[in-house]
C-alpha cells in the first residue's frame, strides 16, 4: 500500500504548491466524516468550504448524478436538454428571481455578475461606455481571476498579478457611509459577500445589508450578493441576506448548489437585469450542462423541505454555545452564524495552522486563515453528539497548547 507521506511527496513533486494542505490523504467519506488512506477517520469541519452542506454521498443527490450519468452527461448549450428547465425554473424559485445564468465555478459566477451589472449599467442605467464602476469590500474574497484579484486586498491573492483590471472602488466593510462616499453616477454595482468567509467569517453589523439594499435602491445601484459561501442553508437560513429580510438584485451562487458531486454556480436576477444578456455574449460549454443541473435540482429539492436550514440554525447555537465557553481558555473571539463559525486564536498561543494540524492528530478536520483564526463549518448533517466532540477535541488542544 502506498503510504500517506509516499503521496503526499509525489503530489508535492509533481503539482504547483497553490495550496498549502494539511498531512491528510482522504481515501473515502459518508455524512460528515472522512477516511485517510490508512484508514483513520476524521471529521470534517470544513465541507469543502462549504461545497459539502448536505454532506458526503448524499443520497439523494448521489441517487440524482447516478441516474443522470447513465442518461446524458453534456450537450453544450447549442442545444436544449431535458433537465435544464426544471433547474433554471427550481433556482429562479428558491431566489425568487425571473431568470438564472448557470456556469461551472464560483469565480466564473462573480465574473459573470461583473459583465452583467456592467451592460446593465450602460444599456440600462445609461452609464456612459467604459466608465462604470463596481463597489467591492476590503476583506473580500470572490476567487482568483485576474479581474477578481484585482480588487482584493488579500497580498497573497492580488501581488504579481498585474495590470490589474481597473473600474473598482474598494470600501471599509460594514460601513455604510464608506460605500455612500464612493457612489458617483458611474456606480452600477456594490458586490459584497453578507458574511465574509475567507476573512475570517466576519459578520457585519446588524442593519448593514439593509442599508445597502435601500441605499442601492435610492441610487439606480445594482445590490450583487456573493452568497457562495454563505448561501444554501449553511448560516440557518436559504441565504445569508434572509437573516435581515433583505433581497439583493443579483445572487451569486455556487459551492454546495454541486452538493459536492460537480461544479456548478450561477447567478439569478430578474429579467430587467439579467434580459441585457444577448446570444454570443457569455457562455460557457460545460455551464447548465444535464448532469449539473440533474445534481443543482436535488440540492434545490432538499432545500425546498426547509429541514436543512432549521437543522443549520439549531446545530448553529450549539455551535456557538460551545465556542463561546472557550473564550478565555485559548480563544479570543468567536464570530459566525448557524453552522459557520470563525475561532481567533490567542496569537501568543499558536497559529491557526498549528492548531489546524494539532485538530487533524485528534481526528477532527478545520483549516486556518489569516494568522490565528481558524474557521469551522462542518457539513449539516453532522450530529448534535459529533459536534460537541469536535468542540471538545478543539478544547483538548488548546489545554495541550497551554500547557
Amino acid at each position: 500500500m502506498t503510504t500517506t507521506n509516499e503521496l503526499i511527496e509525489l503530489s508535492e513533486r509533481r503539482s504547483a504548491h497553490n495550496y498549502h494542505p494539511l498531512p491528510v490523504v482522504i481515501r473515502e467519506a459518508q455524512g460528515a466524516w472522512v477516511v485517510d488512506v490508512e484508514g483513520r477517520r476524521y471529521l470534517d469541519c470544513l465541507a469543502g468550504y462549504s461545497s459539502l452542506n448536505f454532506g458526503h454521498g448524499n443520497p439523494k443527490i448521489i441517487e440524482a448524478a447516478q441516474a443522470q450519468l447513465a442518461r446524458l452527461t453534456l450537450t453544450s448549450r447549442a442545444f436544449f436538454h431535458d433537465q435544464f428547465a426544471a433547474f433554471a425554473a427550481g433556482l429562479g424559485d428558491l431566489t425568487g428571481k425571473d431568470m438564472v445564468l448557470p456556469m461551472n465555478t464560483g469565480a466564473e459566477a462573480v465574473e459573470t455578475a461583473i459583465k452583467v451589472a456592467r451592460k446593465w449599467g450602460y444599456e440600462v442605467k445609461g452609464v456612459a461606455a467604459d466608465q462604470a464602476n463596481i463597489i467591492v469590500m476590503e476583506d473580500n474574497f470572490h476567487g482568483r481571476t485576474t479581474t477578481i484579484v484585482s480588487f482584493s486586498t488579500d497580498p497573497d491573492a492580488h501581488d504579481g498579478f498585474g495590470p490589474y483590471t481597473p473600474g473598482f472602488r474598494v470600501v471599509k466593510y460594514g460601513s455604510i457611509e464608506a460605500i455612500r462616499e464612493a457612489v458617483d453616477a458611474n456606480t452600477v454595482a456594490v458586490l459584497l459577500e453578507p458574511i465574509q468567509g475567507e476573512a475570517g467569517v466576519l459578520v457585519p453589523p446588524d442593519g448593514y445589508l439593509t442599508q445597502v439594499r435601500e441605499l442601492c435602491t435610492a441610487e439606480n445601484i445594482l445590490m450583487i450578493a456573493d452568497e457562495i459561501q454563505s448561501g444554501l442553508g449553511r448560516t440557518g437560513d436559504t441565504f445569508a441576506c434572509d437573516h435581515e429580510n433583505v433581497v439583493p438584485d443579483v445572487y451569486v451562487l455556487g459551492k454546495a448548489l454541486g452538493g459536492g458531486v460537480v461544479p456548478v454556480s450561477a447567478i439569478a436576477a430578474n429579467a430587467d437585469v439579467l434580459g441585457v444578456i444577448k446570444p454570443g455574449q457569455h457562455g460557457s460549454t460545460f455551464g447548465g450542462n444535464p448532469l449539473a443541473c440533474a445534481v443543482a435540482s436535488a440540492v434545490i429539492d432538499l432545500l425546498g423541505t426547509g429541514e436543512y436550514q432549521r437543522r443549520a440554525a439549531e446545530l448553529g447555537a450549539v455551535l456557538h454555545e460551545r465556542l463561546n465557553a472557550l473564550v478565555g481558555r485559548g480563544v479570543v473571539a468567536v464570530r459566525g452564524r448557524g453552522l459557520w463559525a470563525g475561532v481567533d486564536i490567542d496569537p501568543s498561543l499558536a497559529t491557526g495552522r498549528q492548531v489546524s494540524e494539532a485538530l487533524m492528530r485528534h481526528g477532527v478536520l478545520a483549516k486556518d486563515t489569516h494568522g490565528s483564526t481558524i474557521r469551522l463549518a462542518p457539513p449539516i448533517v453532522v450530529t448534535e453528539e459529533d459536534l460537541s466532540w469536535a468542540v471538545d477535541r478543539l478544547a483538548d488542544v488548546l489545554a495541550e497548547l497551554s500547557a
